[in-house]
């Protein structure tokens, strides 16, 4: 007899309980991942946090299985052909804890467009990361009743390196539920790999190298489309290494290999944490109302769910809140790239000013040194020089192309534009300006607030 008291919704002809509590997360699913498969560089596509752990919950259910066609839910010659898990499964495996599972069925599709480059010393490989996937309800996919199954299969050596690796690390699935970022989980797996090194050190490797590794991105194919090694080690290695040590079983620490001044080659020191009591935590999942937020801005889902999965969503929401506010501003002129400035709020952990009285000078006078004007209009151009630096490629070029054409006297190319000094003063301000508009009261008010500016 069925529960009344029981909430359920179907998808795709899977019944999710939706009133049931959260189950805790198993912590004895565990994977063999080969070594070649932990350090995977991406040639085209973009491997996100949600792509990593289906990833893994692929491999640990065809470890488990073992034999193609096992439980196949049609009789069909192709289906001898896959391996097959109920989706509802994957999902939890996955800890991916919404209704929505047209876009899990998307993003598991989506996973046939990452080209991967394997490599050892006796082996170059081009490989896709899944060869094929297929979705199937006995009773109809758009049926109310039955059971939604994956079927998958990988390319020849993906699979070879699945369920015959040479040399493997054990990895938690428990783990890569509670990370939040895709960066973090890249970086647990290489890390974990060295652990048990008597060393307790990774492999050294040039900065790109780890920027690939890392961000799961193609390496771009001119070296100044890289970020700024100090805008990558904010941005992405801190937090890494912070989700890592906070929440896994191991601590890892940045080692950075300079040459003269510029840090070239990056690697960590690995060990153990003597005790590590995670098991009752609940697994990350992603809200997906953020998402189309998100994706509303211009996003595609996998830059969307990168984000969810690196920032909080309370600072998600403050920084489209930001965003928001100045596409409904009368001042400044329209916002280039919407991605790139909610990039910005987000990394400058923006908020919306608040709403001042007009500031009076301390006893009727200016105080010694830059004004106040000087001051804020020098941190907005710094801050627009960020926001200018995260568009792509394109978007810069057109930004530059409007400001060469008011600028007056000869002005260098973009690629040679930030290294000029008067240039890249001159941009800034234009840029802080095109962004922004005029000072107002309320915002050098704010502004002075913040930097406890004596006024």
């Amino acid at each position: 007899m069925a529960d009344n008291n029981k909430e359920t919704v179907a998808i795709g002809g899977d019944l999710i309980d939706t009133s049931a509590k959260p189950v805790a997360p198993r912590t004895d699913l565990e994977i063999r991942k080969s070594n070649e498969a932990i350090g995977l560089r991406v040639v085209s596509g973009r491997l996100t946090l949600l792509n990593r752990k289906v990833f893994n919950v692929l491999m640990y259910h065809a470890q488990r299985i073992r034999k193609l066609g096992q439980d196949a839910p049609i009789d069909t010659p192709a289906a001898q052909k896959y391996f097959w898990v109920p989706l509802s499964v994957l999902a939890r495996n996955a800890s991916y804890d919404s209704r929505d599972m047209q876009f899990l069925r998307e993003q598991i599709a989506e996973m046939q467009d990452i080209k991967l480059l394997l490599e050892t010393d006796r082996q170059w490989t081009s490989e896709r990361l899944i060869a094929s996937v297929t979705f199937v309800n006995p009773k109809g996919l758009h049926s109310r009743s039955g059971q939604v199954w994956v079927g998958f299969a990988f390319p020849p050596e993906v699979h070879e390196s699945v369920m015959q690796p040479e040399t493997y690390t054990r990895l938690s699935i428990h783990y890569q539920g509670l990370l939040k970022s895709g960066t973090a989980l890249a970086l647990y797996e290489l890390c974990r790999r060295y652990a048990t090194n008597p060393s307790k050190l990774t492999s050294t490797y040039s900065v790109e190298h780890w920027y690939g590794l890392l961000t799961g991105n193609p390496m771009p194919e001119k070296p100044e489309d890289l970020p700024e090694y100090k805008y990558f080690k904010r941005d992405v290695l801190k937090n890494a290494i912070a989700e890592v040590n906070r929440i896994t079983d191991i601590e890892v620490e940045l080692i950075e290999h300079k040459l003269g001044r510029r840090v070239q080659q990056l690697q960590f020191r690995v060990e153990f944490k003597p005790d590590t009591q995670n098991e009752t935590r609940a697994p990350f999942t992603i809200d997906l109302s953020l998402l189309e937020k998100l994706m509303a801005l211009g996003m595609t889902q996998q830059e969307a769910s990168n984000v969810i999965g690196e920032y909080p969503d309370e600072k998600i929401t403050q920084a489209l809140a930001v965003v928001a506010a100045r596409l409904n501003s009368a001042n400044g002129a329209p916002v280039n790239s919407k991605v790139a400035y909610l990039r910005w709020a987000l990394k400058s952990d923006a908020k919306l000013p608040e709403k001042k009285t007009e500031p009076k000078l301390k006893n009727g006078a200016a105080v010694d040194g830059p004004t106040l004007l000087e001051r804020f209009l020098a941190a907005r151009a710094k801050l627009a020089l960020d926001v200018f630096r995260e568009m792509d490629a394109d978007q810069r070029a057109a930004t530059y192309e409007q400001f060469k054409a008011q600028a007056t006297g000869k002005i260098p190319a973009l690629d040679k534009a930030l290294e000029h000094g008067v240039t890249r003063t001159a941009l800034s301000l234009w840029y802080a300006d095109a962004l922004w508009g005029e000072p107002t009261v309320e915002k050098l008010s704010h502004f002075a607030d913040k930097n406890q500016v004596l006024i």
